[in-house]
């Protein structure tokens, strides 16, 4: 990052830190810039509009096709719907994300940073409208240097006013994700919300406003880890953002160099026009090489090339290149390009093996499932006869959309036992039937009972048999009984 003060003079002794300098991007138009605001339409489309997507799920059940609902602890994700007991399912997800944020640096460097990151599409979109309302780089450069007048107070005013309005979208739309969007839009417009929904919205206003239109490049600078993570991850088969200095040195002025080619000396193609420093949105120097500050956008090789053409020059001074290549030039070889090598195999085997469960599990999951808790005290309880009870809690899960009769037994090896739910019938062969709603649990306390003066083990291993009436679907918990016997726990 470029800085208000020479980085070789002597700091005074009381100075700890040297504040950086306000950076000014210029606009620029080239392929990579294309590419980077299609990626800020359709990811920004995607935030801001994707809570308003309905998507069917029948009767009773949310119409919003991607939802967070804290209160029914539901999530929602067009047909998939995760319950509390199906956390793994995010983990997948975030192993994935991590691999995937590895792959891409192993193939293109700090291609997130440059295309995907958040804080640079909301970076972006800012400086847009900060140019739109104080022109490009020069104009407001020289706005900054002007006395406050009523122009340059309309013009900041107009700028801050559309940078709040974004900020306080953003932060209305991430709200909309745990709630039904339409209902909610009308309550914050109505006043109606909670406080805790306004609150988090002040919140996200306050940080995009701060993190997008102020502290931009620092953010990428000094408080995100990636840039120091990903320098551990790279190897001279990653694709950056590289200066040729083999093809750019010795740099000179375009009537410089020609003299020089005239007299016969070397000359390179950079001819020294500062546009690649002018339209980094980090403000650093490509051609000083890789450095910490650098996103790799590619903004500087659109800046470049659009000088090598009206220079009449080939393009690609600046462009996406390999350590290894810039070896390979200066001993006169072909450059070579290998995606496929053992790290970036590795990164996609993960990737596919982590896939791969999430996708089985979810072809194969239960839409049922059974916890049983044994009481802890009493662990049993000695009845007349020699019976002895122990006492469970059981909770069924209903993962279907429809009420569902569910059959529980009862079963062990090592002796007769008998079962009953408290407020239920039990059936002619000592099964339970239990309904339990669309989408729901039901918690229920079961007794099983010994039979009189039975000799029994310590401990039995009883199984908990819950099946579904309709699809057949069951599901096994093994539990134990506990016998007068056992007197520890």
């Amino acid at each position: 990052m470029k800085t208000n003060a020479d980085p070789t003079a002597q700091l005074d002794e009381d100075t700890w830190f040297v504040s950086a300098e306000k950076v000014y991007p210029q606009a620029v138009k080239g392929r990579f810039r294309t590419i980077k605001w299609a990626i800020l339409f359709v990811t920004l489309g995607i935030y801001y509009f994707l809570p308003f997507v309905r998507w069917d799920r029948g009767a009773g059940a949310p119409d919003q096709a991607v939802l967070i609902d804290f209160e029914a602890r539901r999530a929602y994700f067009f047909f998939i719907e995760i319950w509390p007991q199906e956390v793994y399912y995010l983990t997948g997800l975030l192993v994935i994300a991590a691999v995937a944020l590895f792959l891409m640096n192993a193939v293109a460097g700090r291609v997130w940073c440059g295309y995907l990151c958040p804080q640079t599409v909301w970076t972006d979109l800012f400086m847009k409208v900060e140019r739109f309302f104080e022109g490009d780089r020069r104009d407001r450069i020289n706005l900054d240097k002007e006395p406050w007048t009523g122009t340059k107070i309309a013009r900041k005013t107009g700028k801050h006013t559309v940078w709040l309005l974004i900020a306080w979208w953003t932060g209305g739309a991430w709200v909309l994700y745990f709630a039904d969007a339409p209902t909610l839009v009308y309550e914050l417009a109505t006043g109606q919300a909670s406080l805790i929904v306004y609150g988090w919205i002040a919140i996200l206003t306050f940080t995009t406003y701060s993190l997008a239109g102020h502290m931009r490049e620092q953010i990428c600078t000094y408080m995100c880890p990636w840039p120091r993570i990903q320098a551990a991850l790279t190897d001279e088969y990653a694709l950056n953002v590289t200066y040729r200095a083999d093809r750019g040195e010795p740099r000179g002025h375009l009537k410089e160099n020609k003299k020089r080619l005239e007299e016969g000396l070397p000359a390179g193609d950079c001819i020294d026009c500062h546009q690649c420093v002018a339209v980094c949105p980090t403000g650093v120097d490509i051609r000083k090489g890789s450095q910490l500050e650098c996103i790799q956008c590619g903004l500087c090789i659109d800046a470049c090339d659009n000088i090598m053409t009206k220079v009449g020059k080939p393009t690609g001074l600046i462009a996406y290149d390999t350590d290894i290549n810039m070896d390979r030039r200066e001993q006169g070889l072909d450059p070579i390009y290998r995606f496929v090598r053992p790290r970036t195999i590795i990164y996609v085997g993960i990737i596919v093996i982590a896939a791969g469960i999430m996708l089985y599990t979810l072809i194969n999951r239960q839409m049922m499932d059974l916890s049983v808790v044994h009481d802890r005290n009493p662990l049993y309880v000695t009845q007349n006869e020699g019976v002895v009870r122990n006492g469970y809690t059981l909770r069924l899960l209903n993962k279907e959309s429809s009420a569902q009769d569910f059959t529980l037994m009862v079963r062990s090896q090592d002796g007769n036992f008998r079962a009953e739910v408290v407020g239920e019938d039990t059936n002619s062969d000592g099964s339970i039937t239990l309904e339990v709603g669309a989408d729901r649990t039901r918690q229920v306390r079961a007794l099983v009972f010994s039979e009189p003066n039975a000799t029994l083990p310590v401990s039995s291993a009883l199984d908990f048999v819950l099946t579904n009436n309709e699809t057949g679907e069951s599901v096994l918990i093994t539990d134990f009984f506990r016998t007068a016997e056992h007197t520890t726990q």
